[in-house]
């Protein structure tokens, strides 16, 4: 439902990640996915649905500095500067309450990174990274 014609957008968007405020995301994604498979017994239609395990993952698209601070904090907590070895919690708020918007805010549990990369573009004017994680929940908002 839109209240007083205003989506949300991008600019109401806040990433607190290991407890810092990201101000260089540029992109976030996240799901939580279960695995399902259908039940046949007599006939060729299934008689059950069953669930699984669950899953989450997501990625984070960061600019050069925010990736940067990532290997420093790293390096601080394991000795490593690879963020791969690291697990952080994650706050996304978005919404603008005094544009009309409900606040949401969405947690994420355990991420741990699955690929620490660096791209460079001839052309580009700033360097962005994608980093893909796997987490152990996400709590949305009710």
């Amino acid at each position: 439902m839109i209240i007083n014609g205003r989506e949300y957008q991008w600019s109401d968007v806040s990433l607190i990640l290991g407890g810092k405020d990201v101000t260089g995301v540029q992109e976030i994604s996240y799901s939580e996915k279960m695995t399902k498979e259908a039940i046949y017994g007599k006939g060729n239609k299934p008689v059950s649905i069953q669930q699984g395990n669950k899953s989450y993952e997501g990625e984070i698209k960061v600019l050069q500095s925010e990736l940067e601070s990532l290997h420093i904090a790293a390096k601080a907590a394991t000795g490593s500067a690879s963020i791969m070895g690291i697990s952080l919690d994650a706050v996304v708020c978005y919404g603008n309450p005094a544009a009309g918007n409900v606040m949401i805010t969405d947690r994420i549990f355990g991420i741990q990174f699955t690929e620490d990369a660096k791209t460079f573009n001839q052309g580009d004017v700033n360097m962005s990274i994608t980093l893909p994680f796997i987490a152990m929940d996400i709590q949305y908002q009710d």
